[in-house]
């Protein structure tokens, strides 16, 4: 078939689009166009003006044509150089040019994790990382082999076998499921709130001790709706005040009496970032909180506040693009001092640092409140393991 024909299909299938025939479908007018290039495989070169002309067919009035650029010529083969049809690249900025998503990196970890920014917004219901997602060995200087608490029939009579040694699993996602409630501001400086829920589940499994079977020692559950308000309020010293937040949260281990223990609270959080650097930077993040009454019948753990805490700061020190560090403080905010301290290191390849979020990661905590089950019991545990974060 010749160009000539070709062009004559093209034409009449443009001026037929452009009528818009009632009785013949669309795809029916389209179909000849590209039928009639197809037959030109004998000459690639009159073949490929066929395919761009009827591209352009297609293309809405007033609409630019297709890019096109050059294939370059293979001496060793006797191809020629060949003009090529660039198709459209996909959508990854909004109209005014940003970028979108919340793993561009030009915006902060704060504004990433939260999705703080419009430039950040990840839309709806995306399953994202919350904690890390841990599987790490425990080694601690006890192990509570007789769990107690102060409410009626929730201690046990015949003490475990328990290890010290056991291996701790830990998984945590979360999605946002509301957003631009209060606020939704189309520049990156007043950005949109949003609502997410959260899940983390906790275990200590005894792996290492055969004898009784090798149990799951304590599992927590622990949900959380989480309402997050975005600022951008500059504070002394370089940093930045974030966000604030309102979460309603509950953490129960699932277990029969004597060992259920369980607790609803409220807490109100606020963060704050500091830039250092490229690869470095500083984030300070406070919760307090208040716990839900239950009636007595109900209620599991009923000092479990004077153990656990009742408030938590967080700071966090990226270090560079392969270490960080973390440091979580609890306090029970009474003149009997109870609480926790948590201190972490995190490492990541360095062949990998720019993307990897799979980190070498130890942890060293002290303190009440490890695992439900431990409320009331002071520990000192040590772990070692790998992390999967900021995923």
């Amino acid at each position: 078939m010749s160009q000539l024909a070709c062009a004559g299909l093209l034409a009449a299938g443009a001026v037929q689009a452009q009528t818009g025939n009632a009785e013949t479908p669309p795809p029916e007018r389209n179909r000849f166009g590209w039928q009639a290039c197809q037959a030109m495989g004998a000459d690639p070169a009159a073949q490929l003006a066929c395919f761009k002309s009827w591209a352009e067919s297609q293309l809405p009035a007033g609409a630019p044509p297709p890019d096109t650029a050059t294939a370059p010529a293979n001496p060793q083969t006797g191809q020629q150089a060949t003009p090529i049809l660039l198709l459209p690249a996909m959508a990854t900025e909004a109209p005014d040019g940003k970028k979108i998503g919340c793993r561009n990196t030009n915006y902060s970890e704060l504004s990433r994790f939260w999705e703080l920014q419009r430039g950040t917004d990840c839309d709806t219901f995306g399953l994202r990382g919350y904690r890390p997602i841990s599987l790490m060995w425990s080694g601690s200087d006890s192990v509570n082999n007789q769990p107690s608490s102060p409410a009626a029939g929730h201690t046990v009579t015949t003490p475990f076998n328990y290890r010290r040694n056991e291996t701790r699993l830990q998984i945590s996602v979360r999605t946002k499921i509301a957003k631009g409630m209060l606020a939704s501001g189309s520049g990156d400086d007043t950005g949109s709130d949003s609502l997410w829920l959260g899940y983390t589940q906790q275990s200590y499994w005894q792996l290492f001790n055969g004898a009784i079977s090798r149990p799951f020692r304590a599992t927590d559950h622990e949900p959380e709706l989480i309402y997050i308000y975005p600022h951008q309020i500059d504070l002394p010293g370089g940093w930045k005040y974030r966000l604030s937040g309102l979460a309603l949260n509950h953490q129960s281990n699932g277990q029969s009496l004597p060992l259920s223990r369980s607790w609803n609270r409220v807490y109100l959080m606020g963060a704050a970032e500091k830039e250092l650097g490229a690869d470095s930077r500083l984030e300070l993040q406070g919760r307090i909180w208040q716990r839900l009454k239950e009636s007595s019948g109900n209620d599991d753990n009923p000092d479990i506040a004077d153990f656990i805490g009742r408030a938590e700061l967080t700071g966090f020190w990226q270090i560079n693009r392969v270490h960080s560090l973390g440091l979580t403080l609890r306090h029970s905010l009474r003149s009997e001092a109870r609480g926790s301290a948590r201190l972490e290191w995190m490492k990541t390849s360095t062949s990998i640092a720019d993307s990897a979020s799979l980190r070498y990661h130890v942890q060293l905590f002290s303190g009440y409140g490890d695992s439900l089950i431990d409320y009331n019991r002071r520990r000192n545990v040590l772990s070692v393991g790998l992390s999967l974060v900021g995923w």
